[in-house]
This record gives structure tokens, sequence and C-alpha cells, in this order.
């Protein structure tokens, strides 16, 4: 089995919206270039204003 990795080690991310830092999550494995984002929130304010 694999080791458990410390969140420190893990990618981050700038949100597009907010600009605040965001860490990789297992949900985003397999699309993580593709994540702009760090929530649901973000993506629809983003949407929303313009």
């Amino acid at each position: 089995m694999a080791r458990m990795r410390k969140k420190a080690d893990l990618p981050t991310k700038t949100c597009a919206h907010c600009q605040k830092p965001f860490a990789w999550r297992k949900k985003w494995e397999r699309v993580w270039d593709e994540v702009r984002y760090c929530s649901d929130r973000c993506r629809t304010e983003a949407k929303r204003s313009g």
C-alpha cells in the first residue's frame, strides 16, 4: 500500500476567482490539469460575474 503524503507535499494551484491557493484532491486525480477553481462556489461566481 502507498504511504500517506503530507498536505504540504501535495501540488497546489491558485484559484482563478478568489486568488487563494488550494491543494490537490484525490477526486481531481484524473483532471488536475483542467481544475481552475477551488470550489463549486468560486466556479459559479466566476461564471456569473462574466
